[in-house]
């Protein structure tokens, strides 16, 4: 079989790693909705049942092998991080929160991502790599924070905790893609959730109230399918292709994809100043690409 030269390489997986920001910029709204009809305890639990259950009807279709004993510790941080505490805090902050305030989290994500990385992988991205990463995360947490009167609050501890492990589970995450498909490294970490978020998911829903409805429905479904199972996949294929700092950067318009799905689903609204922010962000995205 002929193997792609390294540029088609890397620009197919820049390709899926903005996949998976476009998935993961649809989270917040989703979790909005999804809070409609479910307390934030039983979305969270639900969320991973119903993801982990499609991820091991995949593994079990292909007859993927259980994964290495030296790769558990891995899949436990990714799990720990990416399946139960980013969803878990950040639906905590939404019930108080706007989406937009909550956004300053994915503006940070970037360089705390890329901070993690460097500690855990060794890695050493140049001094123009982390000048443009700086600049665009304070445009970004700026215009956030300017969205919602700079104001600190409980639902702020949850957004910067949820800030600190999702990073984690994304550097792990990323260096397991490198030797094992990114939807399997995904798919054993939801797995692995199991005997907590069904047991988890079965107490929530016994003490919390479930009130149906067509945007409940929908948020749950696309939390668990689209930002917990297939946005992680093409983002781990992506991260292991061009690298997890470089992958992290492409984060930086996430949040304004957030503000975009915001206003557009839940009739949020923000100022004049986020197309001067979008600029200031692809012009700080485009030199941390070339670096």
């Amino acid at each position: 079989m002929a193997v792609g030269a390294p540029g088609e390489s890397r620009g197919l997986g820049t390709v899926q790693a903005a996949l998976g920001v476009v998935a993961f910029s649809l989270t917040f709204p989703a979790t909005a909705w999804g809070l409609e009809s479910f307390g934030p305890w039983s979305l969270v639990a639900v969320r991973g049942v119903l993801a982990a259950l499609v991820a091991g009807g995949c593994l079990l279709a292909l007859r993927v092998r259980l994964p290495a004993r030296r790769h558990l510790a891995g899949l436990s941080v990714v799990a720990a991080g990416v399946v139960l505490g980013f969803p878990m805090l950040t639906t905590l902050a939404l019930q108080t929160s706007t989406t937009a305030h909550a956004a300053v989290v994915v503006g940070l994500l970037p360089l705390t991502t890329a901070v993690f990385s460097a500690l855990r992988t060794g890695a050493r991205p140049s001094r123009r790599f982390w000048l443009a990463a700086v600049a665009g995360a304070a445009a970004v947490l700026a215009f956030t924070v300017g969205q919602s009167g700079g104001a600190l609050s409980t639902a702020d501890g949850y957004l910067f905790g949820a800030l600190l492990v999702c990073a984690a589970g994304y550097t792990e995450g990323g260096r397991l893609a490198r030797v094992m498909p990114g939807w399997q490294v995904i798919g054993w970490a939801l797995v692995l959730c199991l005997p907590l978020t069904v047991p988890a998911a079965a107490l929530a829903l016994s003490y919390e109230p479930v009130r149906l409805g067509v945007h409940g429905v929908a948020g749950l479904v696309w939390v668990a399918l689209g930002s917990q199972f297939l946005g992680l996949v093409v983002w781990y294929r992506g991260m292991a292709a061009i690298g997890i700092p470089r992958a992290s950067q492409l984060q930086l318009a996430q949040p304004l994809l957030t503000l975009v799905w915001s206003a557009l689903l839940l009739g949020e609204h923000f100022t004049v100043a986020a197309p001067l922010t979008a600029l200031a962000v692809l012009v700080c995205i485009a030199v941390t690409q070339r670096s």
